[in-house]
């Protein structure tokens, strides 16, 4: 699907939701998009569209895609991996000294943490892991660590290993810090009703604060092993009409808007204060 975005050269608006009032620090990126489909910031419940974006900012898994060609998969916070000779069982190698934003290490008893508590919790987008085999009964056996940093996936049956290792990269499949989720469960939920507006990942941004169909505010992980975010924060504000996100651009109270229209797109075309990006 192609996505045509527009994005603008100047920024006016205060931090947030205020009013234009200051001009916003160069390292604040301001989003007008439109993200009423969010229900939840738990990656093992997340299944929109809105929600899948903010995870794949936040969110660590084992693997991931390669953005500049998404047929290749590279290790996100796996090192290596292996699987077997009958081609059931995934071994995965974490890299060393990972932490989480809350300062906590990442280790391979996160890991397999997060895959249990994914399949035990059963929302919607848990059939992409128990279409392998994995069960509430079963999870805790077939998925464990086998050491500090390494850890098996045992499927039911063989499969392609490209269709199982495509299959981690999915949201559901991130990787939440055990040790701040557990600190918050409530009548044994697996912290599922504070992870819902919480945050407890490891990725390159970190979720300050989402308050629903109005603001999704992201900030840079100093903790995060690979290369930082350029922006220190990233504000989504929801914006549900495209005439109102094209006159942010234009006023300058937005950097990008993410759902204009054919129309506004077209009548933006002039304006060399604003450039159009259309790519995959």
């Amino acid at each position: 699907r192609a996505m045509a975005v527009a994005v603008a050269s100047t920024l006016v608006l205060g931090y947030g939701m205020a009013p234009a009032l200051a001009a916003t620090p160069k390292d604040t990126l301001v989003v007008a998009f439109a993200f009423d489909d969010i229900i939840t910031m738990d990656p093992a419940e997340a299944f929109e569209i809105s929600a899948g974006e903010v995870m794949g900012n936040t969110y660590d898994r084992l693997v991931r895609l390669d953005l500049s060609d998404p047929s290749k998969l590279l290790g996100d916070i796996a090192k290596s991996w292996t699987v077997s000779a009958d081609g059931k069982t995934f071994n995965f190698e974490l890299k060393p000294g990972l932490k989480f934003a809350s300062g906590n290490p990442l280790t391979a008893e996160d890991v397999a943490f997060s895959l249990q508590r994914a399949v035990l919790l059963d929302k919607a987008p848990a059939f992409i892991l128990t279409q392998f085999g994995f069960s509430k009964d079963n999870v805790k056996d077939k998925i464990k660590q086998t050491g500090p940093l390494s850890l098996t996936l045992e499927t039911d049956k063989a499969y392609a290993p490209s269709f199982v290792l495509n299959c981690l990269t999915a949201n559901v499949a991130a990787v939440v810090d055990k040790k701040l989720v557990l600190s918050k469960e409530v009548a044994g939920d697996m912290g599922y009703a504070w992870l819902k507006t919480n945050y407890a990942g490891s990725g390159p941004m970190k979720l300050r604060e989402w308050r629903a169909n109005e603001v999704v505010a992201l900030e840079r992980n100093e903790n995060y092993y690979g290369d930082k975010p350029p922006m220190a924060r990233v504000i989504y504000r929801h914006v549900k009409e495209s005439a109102t996100q094209r006159l942010l651009l234009e006023k300058g109270d937005a950097d990008m808007a993410r759902n204009l229209s054919p129309q506004d797109l077209a009548a933006l075309a002039n304006n060399k204060d604003i450039k159009l990006v259309s790519a995959p």
